[in-house]
């Protein structure tokens, strides 16, 4: 078929009043608030002051309506308008326009985003508590930690700067930002989000790892976990601050060092003697070597062509 030479484009519209495109959203607006996230909101989301007076009404709606967009798939705010198609106002109320949302979210500062940050921790806490969730966790939970760096586009983004990550094995220098986050798992549980917080490209990778880890602790007791828990991260992580986080609150890690000459000399004066071989089945041939060290566990990898240390 030959298309008119007058054709540009078309837009699909979703406007039957009688069909809902996305369906799936009512289970999943279900369960969250039957755990709670529309009173979390409205306790802890306030915005004292605003720029436009209507802007700061009804704080818990809008955000509950930004979340049941993004679960449908928005990942800007002229998405937003999918809550608003077909049928969808016939299952929810408080459902916004795209510009409403878009002036509410432009009052935010970075205590609002603590805020949210809060309700969403106590969210899974709730979540947790009312299904099975995280299984197991009263046992075991592990807490991992972690950084990444995200491209950004444009002159104005705020907080947007260069930092450095690794491409396909190479380290390069990318602008974007670098959110740090924190997830919460259990043996036979899939990780889930503790808690992100967003930071400009340039920040280390450690940059307030204490604090989110301490959070994220508060946070997996708070959901069950009344056995071990253990923290794991990597060399980014294995420094003073973070472990004297874990050993304030009683819990186990696991940290890679990276090498210097201070860790060099600390493992080069342990005597062979203390140290025992580990070999782990179905990893590769990994090959490590153990020691106690000040009622830890120091792990030393022998088969991998670096040197890479982690205290347990």
């Amino acid at each position: 078929m030959k298309l008119p030479d007058s054709w540009s484009k078309a837009s699909p519209l979703f406007d039957e009043d009688n069909l809902v495109s996305c369906a799936g959203l009512a289970p999943v607006m279900g369960l969250a608030e039957q755990a709670g996230l529309s009173e979390l909101l409205t306790e802890r989301v306030r915005l004292a002051w605003t720029r436009v007076a209507s802007a700061g009404v009804n704080p818990a709606g809008k955000v509950a309506a930004i979340i049941a967009g993004m679960a449908a798939g928005a990942d800007s705010i002229d998405d937003m308008q999918v809550i608003r198609s077909g049928g969808m106002p016939q299952l929810f109320t408080g459902v916004y326009a795209p510009a409403t949302l878009g002036q509410f979210l432009r009052e935010f500062t970075h205590g609002h985003a603590s805020q949210l940050a809060s309700v969403a921790r106590a969210h899974l806490v709730n979540l947790a508590r009312r299904t099975d969730l995280l299984p197991g966790i009263e046992q075991q939970a592990y807490i991992d930690i972690d950084s990444l760096l995200r491209p950004v586009y444009g002159h104005a983004k705020q907080g947007a700067s260069y930092g450095h990550t690794k491409i396909s094995g190479k380290q390069v220098l990318r602008k974007g930002l670098s959110p740090l986050a924190t997830t919460i798992s259990s043996p036979s549980g899939a990780p889930v989000v503790a808690g992100i917080r967003l930071r400009a490209g340039k920040a280390g990778s450690g940059r307030g790892a204490d604090s989110m880890v301490r959070q994220a602790i508060v946070t997996a007791r708070a959901a069950g976990a009344t056995g071990k828990i253990l923290v794991r991260g990597d060399c980014a992580y294995g420094v003073s601050p973070v472990a004297a986080a874990c050993l304030k609150a009683g819990v186990q890690f696991s940290l890679a060092l990276a090498k210097n000459p201070a860790v060099a000399r600390a493992i080069a004066a342990i005597p062979q003697d203390a140290w025992i071989p580990v070999h782990y089945p179905g990893a590769g041939g990994r090959t490590c070597q153990l020691v106690c060290v000040s009622g830890g566990v120091l792990e030393k990898e022998l088969d991998c062509g670096h040197d890479e240390e982690e205290g347990r």
